[in-house]
């Protein structure tokens, strides 16, 4: 079985209880407490079942069937309860308490851990907790007086009453009712003919409290509910059982404040007025501060001037993310909480009967949508642009690296090799010496042609630099240009000087085959030596799993010559060493070097000794980057499965509350509390979306620019993010409207219930607003007489007018059904003007502004008068307003 909240609220500003009051659950009931409750709540209850011809006599044991639980519900409220099970077995009795719980909740009450079951096994002390909660809610709850209700409002209405008995304190509803003294002073100051109050004595509690219980009984109909000897002898009698007999005092002279009434109903409307002006004033303001947010937003946001370095470009993006993270949300919020207040407004002036509300030009709804439209257009693409150059500077700072290593390694090659070749050695040189000299300049031949391509890998970088537009262009294309000015002169001075050693070459026959085979073989492995030393120290970029498992594949291919190129090695070593045999030998005059070239085996060996120094290291570069590409893939499927969940998610709840919004299910009361829950499973969800985003933001510090895994980004769990709050927040406002139409004006449920299936049945498009020719078919449906002729034409207009005053062309639900309330209102608005007016006036047909400020707070009743004051007759009496000027300064000039 179902088990119940006692609890009295339910979160709403008019709860008629404070949380300390909740019933006590936890602890035993003092006995003495437990007496005067048990006693209170049964006279109490009986005082309504009389009415039905019935009482109780045990307060747990006559509830226990539930039938008598259900009859008092129905006397008390003047409704009828769900037909009860007349059967005494004790799923029939269960099913009866059950109904009158449901009942009781219906009514706005939270009951905690209370059941069914334990009012039918004759729990006591649940029993008195589920009947106070009754008294609560129809003996209670509706006390008002001066802005106070329940508990307050009754204490302030005791206070008030009682206030000019110098004798009586009223405090609260225990120790100061003690001597007897309030509860005669309330029936003196209501009926002073029945009680002799100068005779009273404050040290004789028991003839106060008698005297006050049985004038009650006798003169007022008020049962006897509590005992003069309990309440003397207890140190603190039960604050419940109190407040139910009090209230009791409460309902009986309540007949007495019809001309308090009348002064609080006019309170109101003036509450309500300010209020209304307090809103337009709001209004006006935040569409200022929101236009002016966005006008001074979109020229950031449309600015695309690129930086030159990555560090200014990462900052922009960063910039960019605050933006997101932390100044546009507040603003989405106050855009929508604007759109909100206007629908509020208007709802408010509709029902006040006062004139739409005009924003001041340029702070329509509309312009600020307009505003935010453009700001939204500006931040298009922004994200994506900065991404783009960060890419770009990222390839630029690479190419522009790799431009300065080769060409310091190329300029170092080239360092002394223009005054080689100016050299005039040849002059003077032997035949051998000839020999020598050709034979290494054809060597340099070769080592330059060698390097030609590394020339033109050097003018290709440039240009590429050149086309990306790098912003250090200019010392590149200069050292550029030196170089290839450089080389151009190589090539002149290596053709000439090949040139003047070809004349020579026909007096010198003798060669050194020996060096000039050293030469030729060390020279392209001193070659492939460097380039392998380049290769090794070449930076690289890769952005998949893939692009490093290739690197990492042709480096394994590159370690796989290694052997061979050790054994190649070997053999110009072996050549080196069979010259220096021959010419210890030989005793051969050859200065110790070889004449052919540079490159001697020191230098093998130390570049050699490089090459195994850098495959480690190359090993484990490629190694660490498998690593981070490993990591940037499990980010990249961290963030695709959580977008691929939230994405579907956000698109179902729109259309969940898209069919909510129109579907007829349950009252109003029931939409809106299952669109609140809805709001809070959304708000709930915001966590998920939270850590998207810091999955995004790890994904773009990686610099992982694209994601196969998924077809969601970032800005699109945004955009649906927002307009996903954004229409949950709309579609409540619009159930909370309808809410205070219905209730403004009187709808029924069924009336409300029909006009959504007359209004769906048309709305075939399911936009939740109807075109004119399908709104002017709803209404024939619903029995207007709209004739195809002119007279019918001129009527639809004229409804038009009011369901379509800005000419939109459509018309929303909320605006149908303020049509018809206003169609089948009847005049209960007039009727209470014009009581609250019978009331002041008196026996007079006119107010006097002095009645009004005896009637009234000072700052409404010179509020009242102010408006008033244009509405005055010439012929009127100074100061006085009749019954029309009255209605039409508090209501404005409608038809009431």
């Amino acid at each position: 079985m179902p088990t119940f909240d006692m609890d009295p609220y339910d979160g709403d500003e008019n709860n008629y209880m404070p949380q300390e009051d909740d019933w006590d659950r936890d602890m035993l009931l003092d006995p003495a407490w437990e007496k005067q409750q048990r006693k209170t709540f049964t006279a109490w209850c009986n005082s309504h079942l009389r009415k039905a011809g019935t009482q109780i006599e045990n307060i747990e044991e006559d509830f226990r069937d539930g039938l008598k639980l259900m009859l008092l519900l129905e006397v008390i409220s003047g409704e009828r309860l769900a037909k009860p099970e007349r059967g005494k077995m004790r799923v029939h009795k269960i099913s009866n308490v059950n109904k009158a719980l449901h009942y009781i909740t219906s009514k706005g009450v939270k009951l905690v851990s209370i059941g069914a079951e334990e009012i039918v096994d004759g729990n006591a002390k649940m029993t008195l907790g589920m009947i106070w909660t009754i008294i609560l809610r129809f003996a209670i709850q509706d006390i008002s007086v001066e802005e106070t209700s329940a508990k307050e409002g009754l204490l302030l209405w005791c206070q008030r009453k009682t206030a000019p008995y110098k004798n009586v304190n009223i405090q609260n509803f225990h120790i100061s009712w003690k001597d007897g003294l309030g509860f005669c002073a309330l029936i003196h100051r209501h009926r002073p003919e029945l009680i002799d109050y100068g005779k009273l004595r404050k040290d004789d509690p028991m003839t106060n409290l008698n005297t006050a219980f049985d004038v009650a009984e006798k003169y007022l109909d008020i049962p006897k509910m509590l005992d003069a000897e309990d309440i003397v002898s207890t140190l603190r009698p039960d604050e419940k059982a109190i407040m139910t007999y009090v209230s009791c005092y409460y309902h009986a002279f309540s007949g007495k404040q019809k001309a308090e009434t009348a002064a609080n109903r006019i309170c109101k409307v003036l509450a309500v007025n300010q209020e209304n002006e307090q809103l337009m004033e709001d209004y006006e303001k935040l569409a200022s501060d929101l236009l002016e947010w966005i006008r001074r937003t979109i020229p950031w946001l449309e600015n695309r001037a690129p930086e030159n370095t990555m560090q200014a470009m990462q900052q922009k993006l960063e910039d960019f993310r605050d933006y997101r993270r932390q100044h546009k949300p507040p603003k989405v919020q106050e855009k929508c909480q604007l759109e909100i207040n206007f629908n509020t407004l208007q709802t408010k002036l509709r029902l006040s009967n006062r004139p739409a509300f005009m924003p001041s030009e340029g702070k329509m709804v509309s312009d600020v949508s307009n505003a935010w439209g453009g700001l939204e257009g500006a931040e298009k693409g922004y994200e994506e642009w900065l991404l783009n150059e960060i890419r770009r500077l990222e390839r630029l700072d690479h190419l522009a690296e790799k431009f300065r290593q080769k060409a310091a390694i190329h300029e170092t090659w080239t360092e002394g090799k223009e005054v080689m070749l100016q050299a005039r050695d040849f002059e003077t040189a032997s035949l051998s010496e000839i020999k020598a000299l050709l034979k290494k300049h054809e060597a340099f031949e070769s080592d330059l042609a060698a390097h030609q391509d590394r020339v033109e890998q050097i003018a290709a970088i440039a240009q590429e630099l050149n086309e990306l537009d790098y912003y250090d262009s200019p010392s590149v294309n200069a050292r550029c240009q030196n170089i290839c000015d450089q080389w151009d002169a190589l090539g002149a001075l290596t053709q000439k000087r090949s040139e003047a050693l070809q004349r020579t070459e026909k007096l010198l026959e003798t060669i050194d085959q020996l060096y000039l085979e050293f030469a030729k073989r060390a020279a392209p492995f001193n070659n492939w030596m460097e380039g392998a030393m380049e290769d090794l120290q070449d930076t690289f970029i890769v952005h998949t799993i893939e692009e490093i498992q290739g690197l990492s594949t042709a480096h394994e291919q590159f370690k796989a010559t290694l052997p061979d190129a050790d054994k190649e090695r070997g053999a110009i070593l072996g050549i080196h060493n069979e010259i220096a045999k021959i010419v210890a030998t030989y005793h051969v005059n050859m200065a110790g070097t070889n004449p052919y070239t540079t490159i001697n085996p020191q230098d093998i060996n130390a570049k050699w000794d490089k090459v195994r120094q850098l495959v480690p290291q190359r090993d484990q570069a490629l190694i660490e980057e498998h690593a981070r590409q490993q990591n940037n893939e499990r980010l990249r499927r961290q963030f695709a499965n959580q977008a691929n969940v939230i994405g579907p998610w956000i698109q179902t709840k729109m259309e969940e509350i898209g069919r909510i919004s129109i579907e007829m299910h349950g009252t109003l009361e029931d939409q809106l509390t299952h669109l609140r829950q809805y709001e809070k499973n959304i708000v709930n969800y915001k966590p998920k979306i939270d850590q998207l985003e810091g999955d995004h933001q790890l994904i773009q510090e990686a610099l992982i620019f694209d994601n196969k895994h998924t077809n969601y980004t970032m800005e699109h769990i945004r955009v649906g993010w927002e307009q996903l709050l954004t229409t949950i927040a709309r579609t409540i406002n619009e159930i909370e409207n309808q809410i205070l139409t219905r209730d403004a004006k009187g709808i029924s449920q069924d009336q409300m219930n029909e006009f959504r299936a007359s209004f769906n049945h048309f709305d075939r498009d399911h936009s939740g607003t109807l075109g004119a020719e399908e709104f002017k078919a709803c209404l024939i449906s619903l029995g207007f007489d709209i004739a195809n002729d002119a007279q019918g034409e001129a009527e639809f207009s004229r409804i038009m007018s009011i369901v379509d005053p800005n000419r939109v062309g459509v018309v929303t639900f909320q605006a149908f059904i303020d049509f018809m309330s206003r169609e089948t209102a009847d005049t209960d608005t007039a009727d209470q003007v014009m009581a609250s007016f019978k009331v002041l006036a008196g026996d007079k047909n006119y107010i006097l502004a002095d009645e009004l400020r005896r009637e009234l707070p000072p700052d409404q009743a010179e509020y009242c008068i102010a408006r008033m004051a244009p509405y005055a007759g010439p012929d009127a009496i100074p100061g006085a307003l009749d019954y029309m000027s009255f209605s039409t300064a508090l209501y404005g000039e409608s038809d009431l």
